[in-house]
């Protein structure tokens, strides 16, 4: 299984746009669009996973700079984020000793 992030995403493109675009490099297993935690609104980029790593990579090579709903895709392999303590991103809340800021 390989997870493709797809970024620069229109907020207009569908979860069955996504899956036809790379249906077309082999199977696809799950189309994700990220969406915003409180509005629900799209967030401008995806996940799609593939069940071959070769056909994901060629997806990858085929749809990255594709144009779609009026916007140049970003498509490249997806890496894991790393996580922190604080489970929001490195230092959020926080000054370079490790502190918390108030102010």
């Amino acid at each position: 299984m390989t997870n493709i992030f797809v970024g620069n995403l229109s907020f207009n493109v569908t979860q069955e746009e996504l899956t036809a675009a790379f249906s077309q490099y082999g199977n696809v297993e799950r189309v994700s669009i990220v969406t915003h935690r409180d509005s629900g609104q799209p967030r401008g980029f995806a996940f799609v996973e593939m069940t071959e790593r070769n056909e994901a990579n060629n997806a990858i090579a085929g749809l990255n700079g594709a144009s779609m709903g009026g916007r140049t895709l970003n498509v490249n392999e997806a890496t894991e984020r790393p996580r922190t303590s604080q489970g929001r991103g490195a230092g959020a809340g926080r000054d370079d000793r490790g502190r918390s800021r108030r102010w």
